[in-house]
């Protein structure tokens, strides 16, 4: 790295608040790990037994994350960390100070790069989460917006979608694992075969002459967003000659 290039700042260590099951915390550390987090910090956790269910839940970061988990009690997280409390949506005001103002987490990751002190992202428990005790002692508060009928996401899902907002803080853009359009997409002759293919259903069918031209410009749109493989096209192809070259339609 040259000597001019930013470092990057730590990412925030995970929190989890009096978990009640180890499959909980297990998920947690699998998220953790999927989204490039590794400081697992556990306020009263479960026993998280090496052959039960926290390790068998973790997947890979059973190696890393959940065994260098530290344990710490709520009075050294929040005096150690700039606290955020992650809780469902709360439909609240201005009037109630304890749960409001909140950020979401994509507020968070366009944040947090910003926050100098080292912070810790808390969950609270399965059915719960944090009381309002706990929230009263946490700097600031994390909701993930959802539907108003039934806003509230359980442990690991609030800890996953939480932590894929923030993956911009760990992760960078060549180390994620996303498809390569122009390498899977098919050939454009292929593509053209295809095209042509449709060109001689259409006048199999006897579609009109003067909706031909609009007919297969919708077509040509329609694979152009789909960016289909080379598969899928072999495969249309197949179905397209059955349909032209069908016995009962000579």
């Amino acid at each position: 790295m040259s000597e001019d290039a930013p470092s990057r700042r730590a990412p925030p260590a995970v929190a989890v608040v009096d978990a009640k099951t180890p499959g909980n915390v297990g998920t947690i550390a699998r998220a953790m790990k999927n989204f490039g987090f590794e400081d697992l910090l556990l306020v009263d956790p479960p026993e998280l037994d090496p052959d039960g269910e926290a390790y068998g839940f973790a997947g890979h970061a059973r190696e890393d994350v959940l065994p260098n988990a530290t344990e710490v009690t709520f009075d050294q997280l929040v005096e150690s960390y700039h606290t955020i409390g992650c809780t469902a949506v709360t439909n609240e005001d201005d009037r109630n100070h304890v749960r409001f103002p909140y950020s979401t987490p994509a507020d968070l990751a366009e944040r947090l790069p910003t926050v100098e002190a080292p912070t810790a992202l808390v969950f609270g428990r399965e059915r719960v989460g944090l009381t309002n005790e706990e929230l009263a002692r946490i700097d600031e508060i994390c909701s993930i917006p959802a539907s108003a009928e039934y806003p509230v996401l359980n442990l690991g899902q609030a800890a996953t979608v939480t932590l894929y907002e923030l993956r911009t803080l760990t992760l960078d853009p060549d180390e994620t694992q996303l498809p390569d359009v122009e390498r899977v997409r098919a050939p454009e002759p292929l593509v053209d075969r295809l095209y042509e293919e449709w060109e001689r259903l259409l006048d199999e069918l006897n579609h009109p002459e003067e909706k031909r031209e609009k007919t297969m410009r919708m077509i040509r749109r329609v694979y152009g967003r789909a960016d289909p493989t080379e598969r899928e096209v072999n495969t249309f192809l197949g179905l397209l000659r059955r349909a032209i070259e069908r016995p009962d339609r000579k």
